[in-house]
């Protein structure tokens, strides 16, 4: 269904905190997010004549716009050699700025959650790591997710799994704390039927 540009935009606009967060996850710095968001929205208003509303909606379309550019981004970043030694930095200061990490995970509302689930689930590979949010934060189904990321819904599944059984077994301890099978449930239960 076409939708008119002023709704598009409503609609865009409304989804800004999930792109801000997705991209803050992948980049760990604010300026880097927010150069990553504002390219991610340039490229939808320039595209918003083709963009179709349907059972989706807008933010797997946007959240795809931004994994696009920030894969440019990466890409760029390998084939120039400048690039690539602010790549390997980026890498370390993703892995020294903890604190920047837990500010975005505490950014989404989590003042209930142990400390030790945000650090378990920034230490997830990034691969694991976007699917798990993309699932458990940003709410999307595999179908989605797979769109986003574009891949076959059997790997975002796989990685999905993968996920959630590092995360029971860097948390058992704290499952134990909480009175939960003493963390032993299984990591492929996924009771929203998805």
């Amino acid at each position: 269904m076409a939708i008119d540009r002023k709704n598009f935009r409503d609609l865009a606009i409304a989804e800004l905190p999930a792109v801000y967060r997705m991209a803050l996850h992948w980049t760990s710095n604010g300026a880097d997010a927010d150069d990553l968001v504002q390219e991610t929205f340039l490229r939808a208003f320039k595209a918003e004549d083709s963009f179709k509303l349907g059972e989706m909606g807008v933010r797997p379309w946007l959240l795809r716009i931004l994994h696009n550019a920030f894969l440019t981004r990466i890409k760029r970043a390998r084939l120039e050699p400048v690039a690539s030694e602010m790549a390997e930095e980026f890498a370390e200061r993703r892995e020294e700025d903890a604190d920047l990490a837990g500010q975005a995970l505490a950014d989404l509302d989590w003042e209930q959650v142990d400390e030790r689930l945000k650090s378990a689930i920034e230490e997830l590979p990034l691969t694991y790591r976007t699917v798990f949010l993309l699932s458990a934060i940003e709410g999307l189904k595999y179908r989605e997710i797979a769109g986003v990321l574009e891949m076959p819904i059997g790997t975002v599944m796989s990685r999905l799994f993968r996920a959630r059984t590092m995360l029971l077994e860097q948390l058992a301890d704290l499952a134990g704390e909480l009175g939960h099978d003493d963390g032993k449930r299984s990591a492929g239960a996924d009771e929203s039927g998805r």
